[in-house]
């Protein structure tokens, strides 16, 4: 038996320490997958349960559709009136807004008339000036 000398035992211990490094290595990232493994299962549990929750929502506000609440007689006549009065102010601002169009439209013919009502006027004095010439 040899006994082994400093440099078999050096060379043992770095080989030893490499060894025990990756190990760790190893470990820390099997942890960290398990973990990321367990979070996307919860958040599929979660994406799922807020699916679960949006169908809920969707199915009673259908059945409320389908089965409308009778409003007491006093709140359908509010209602009817707030939707004529709606109505009324949506065709008063629809007569504004055409007589506002309306009167640009004029306004913007009016100044071109009198640009044009200039131009002919300095095209005449320019006639004129060459006709004295």
């Amino acid at each position: 038996m040899d006994i082994p000398t400093i440099p078999d035992q050096l060379f043992i211990l770095i080989i030893l320490v490499i060894i025990a490094f990756v190990v760790i290595i190893v470990a820390v990232q099997w942890k960290s997958v398990a973990k990321s493994k367990t979070s996307i299962v919860l958040l599929e549990k979660e994406i799922e349960l807020k699916k679960m929750s949006m169908i809920e929502k969707d199915i009673e506000s259908k059945r409320l559709m389908d089965n409308p609440i009778p409003l007491p007689q006093e709140q359908q006549d509010s209602l009817s009136a707030i939707r004529q009065s709606t109505t009324q102010v949506r065709s008063e601002v629809g007569y504004l807004h055409s007589e506002i169009n309306e009167r640009l439209a004029r306004l913007e013919a009016q100044t071109e008339q009198k640009k044009l009502e200039k131009m002919l006027k300095e095209i005449e004095a320019k006639e004129a000036k060459l006709k004295k010439q």
